[in-house]
Parts: structure tokens; C-alpha cells; sequence
């Protein structure tokens, strides 16, 4: 695809990288096969091929519209036509850099420019979000039964763990320290038990993948320095991981290394953070279990997230540690698709959010699961929203303390 840049981009810093995306693909199509927008909407604009000609047009003309920011704004960042591309397109990257010239292009209405603001000034800070959680459980009786199930379930568990030889660090981050603390309790027990310290770190904050997503670039390296600043000392005493329990903030912290490389102070550091980041079930794909089997013989559905299929890559580590302890594994339809939840997307486009929720809900307790598993916070808080069926981190499975 041969682009040619409107003289107003030639300055703007990741132009080069967007021509270099925008001329890898070869509007094969093979994305929108897998597109949940595109399948569900039926809109070429809505796919990952038309949204990657709206990005050309964009950086050809300097010019967007409002139409054009609206379907942009309709892709979920799911990655899943990055699966699918045999051309390897970072479609993903070239969607960031088409939203954040977007934002520059195309004001948005107060109320979206607001509402956005406000969701920015709330969700990545776990002592703000924590306050409108603590709010929300003492009225939850007045609340609705779905807004209910996603309440924790748990109150906060202080751990006083023995030290072991090995050290991980397991990121507190934001809404899951909110809205279901005893996952990370959870993790840390399990590591306990395999002769493993953990440590969570107050100092650390968001991941940054909000920002990131809201086109608020300048605000994401914040967070991710603000991290980088956290985990250090235990990273220079010895830590042999970050190991993530949120798939959304495993994939961001993957990438830190790339969003800070032109960072002559934290480059380096970012980098080295980027490489010793793991999803929970990399690690633990790697740790002998035995010592967790389980009697009951419960039937699982396990809806692997976006984040942790497309984004991380991480497929069939979950299903097999599962099924070792004594689970069974339900198949269905449609496994690759997104549930809808996606960060805030289930806040700014709720109808679509709705609809796809409804199916991968559908497919998954198609075989009429006993419990749900996922390994993402926000996918746990929008299927809760959506059944009685209990939902769960697989995390909460293998704790030999639960059910």
C-alpha cells in the first residue's frame, strides 16, 4: 500500500513507523474474518482493513472527520486480526498512532471530551476507584443485581508470608486491586506454597493501558515510569519476575521496553522491566502443581482474553494446569472473540459492548459450565454483569483454601 504523506505529518514522530505498517498490508481481508465489529456490524469501516484505509487517508490529507474518529473509536483493540494477518501488520500500533491523530484533528463533543476525562481521572488510581467501590458495597442493596455481582466478593486479606529464596513481584494495579483484591491474595498463596515470595508494591500504579488507548500518550509513560520507579529495588535485589495476574496490564508492561525507547533515562530500565514481565500462567506453566489436586470434578468454561491470546500470544498454558488438578475443560464456539469488555469500551459503546457480551456469554455456557474462568479483571467485571453463572480468575481455582 503506497502512502504519501501530507506535508503538515512529515514532523509528527511516528509518522515513519505508520507509512512503514500501512505499506505491510495487502488487503488480503483475512482480518475482518475474525473482526468482532466487523461480524457483528457488517461494515467494512468497522473492520481492521477499512479502519487501516480511513489511517491512510488520515495521514495523507491531515485530515479527519468525525465519521472517521467514530469507527476508530469502534475498534475494541482485541489484536485478534493480528492473529489472523498472514502479512504480520501491527495493526495495533498503526491504530494508536491513527487515534492520536485523530484526538489532534477532530475535537470531540464536551460530553465525550468529559466523560472520557472523568473515567481518566478515576479508574487508574486504585484509592479513588477504591472509594466508589466501598461506596457502592454499602448501598448495594439498592443497586441493580448486575451492577451487584460485580462487587468484590471478598474483603482484603493481609498476608504475613515467609520468605523464601525466589522473589516475583506481583503488580497491585488499579481496578483489581479495587473491585477483586483476593486474586493477587490468591496468587501469593499459591507461590507460597511452591516456595516462592512475592511482594506487591504501594508505590506502583496503573499500567498505563487506559491512557494509552485514550490517545493520552504523554500520560502512559507517567504511569509506566511511576512503575518503573516502584519495582526497581526489588528488581536490582534479585527479583526473577513481574509476574502479571491481569492479562490487560501483562501485555502493556510487555511493551514498556518499546514505549520508552527513545527515553534516554528509562530506556534501559523499561526494557529490562519488559523482559522479566510473565503472565501467571507462563510461570506457573512451568512449576509442578502436583501439590494443588483437586478431588472435585467441576466443569469449566475458560474464556482466554483478548489480551492474553492476541496481545501476549500466551494460548494453551491455562487449560492444561487447569485439567492437571482435576477440572474439566468445556469446549465452545467462538473462543477467539472478544466478550466485549475491552477497558472502557464497555462504558463508550455500550450497545455494541452489549451485543457481544450476549454472544460469547451464549457460547459459553452453552454445555451449562459449573464456573466461568477467565485471567483479565475487566472481562470478569463484564460477564458477571451478564449472568448468575459464577466468574472467576483461574487463579481462584487452584488456591487449595477455596472451593
Amino acid at each position: 500500500m503506497q502512502t504519501i504523506i501530507h506535508k503538515s505529518l512529515k514532523k509528527y514522530p511516528a509518522i515513519k513507523q505508520a507509512d512503514e505498517i500501512l505499506r505491510s498490508c495487502v488487503h488480503c481481508g483475512f482480518c475482518n474474518a475474525t473482526c468482532p465489529t466487523y461480524q457483528l456490524l457488517g461494515d467494512e469501516l468497522d473492520g481492521p482493513r477499512g479502519r487501516i484505509y480511513l489511517i491512510k487517508q488520515l495521514v495523507e490529507t491531515g485530515i479527519c472527520t468525525e465519521q472517521t474518529r467514530n469507527h476508530l473509536d469502534r475498534c475494541l483493540t482485541c489484536r485478534n486480526c493480528e492473529t489472523t494477518c498472514p502479512s504480520g501488520v501491527q495493526y495495533s500500533r498503526l491504530l494508536t498512532i491513527g487515534r492520536e491523530l485523530a484526538e489532534k484533528n477532530s475535537p470531540r463533543k464536551i460530553f465525550d471530551t468529559v466523560l472520557r476525562r472523568l473515567l481518566r481521572l478515576v479508574i487508574p488510581y486504585r484509592q479513588r476507584i477504591g472509594v466508589i467501590v466501598k461506596i457502592a458495597l454499602k448501598l448495594k442493596p439498592l443497586l441493580p443485581a448486575a451492577t451487584q455481582r460485580q462487587l468484590p466478593e471478598e474483603p482484603r486479606v493481609e498476608l504475613d508470608l515467609p520468605k523464601h529464596q525466589r522473589l516475583v513481584i506481583i503488580p497491585k494495579g488499579c481496578a483489581q486491586d479495587a473491585f477483586a483484591a483476593d486474586i493477587n491474595t490468591d496468587c501469593r498463596v499459591i507461590l507460597d506454597k511452591l516456595g516462592i515470595s512475592s511482594v506487591e508494591i504501594d508505590a506502583d500504579t496503573c499500567c498505563g493501558a487506559m491512557s494509552e488507548h485514550m490517545s493520552q500518550t504523554s500520560e502512559a509513560e507517567m504511569f509506566m515510569k511511576k512503575n518503573i520507579d516502584a519495582w526497581w529495588q526489588s528488581i536490582e535485589s534479585g527479583a526473577e519476575a513481574i509476574v502479571s495476574t491481569a492479562s490487560a496490564c501483562g501485555v502493556m508492561i510487555k511493551d514498556y521496553g518499546r514505549l520508552l525507547e527513545n527515553d534516554s533515562a528509562y530506556a534501559e530500565k523499561a526494557s529490562r522491566v519488559s523482559k522479566l514481565c510473565i503472565d501467571i500462567s507462563e510461570f506457573l506453566a512451568k512449576e509442578d502443581l502436583s501439590l494443588f489436586e483437586n478431588s472435585q470434578s467441576k466443569k469449566i468454561s475458560f474464556h482466554a482474553p483478548c489480551t492474553l491470546q492476541h496481545g501476549q500470544k500466551v494460548t494453551g498454558k491455562v487449560e492444561p494446569l487447569l485439567e492437571k488438578i482435576g477440572y474439566e475443560l468445556i469446549d465452545y464456539n467462538d473462543a477467539h472473540l472478544c466478550c466485549g469488555s475491552a477497558g472502557t469500551y464497555s462504558i463508550l459503546q455500550k450497545d455494541i459492548s452489549a451485543k457481544l457480551l450476549s454472544n460469547k456469554l451464549g457460547n459459553l455456557l452453552e454445555s451449562q459450565p459449573d464456573i466461568i474462568a477467565t485471567a483479565n479483571i475487566g472481562c470478569i467485571l463484564h460477564m458477571r454483569s451478564g449472568t448468575e453463572t459464577p466468574i472467576k480468575h483461574w487463579l481462584q481455582l487452584i488456591n487449595p483454601s477455596k472451593d
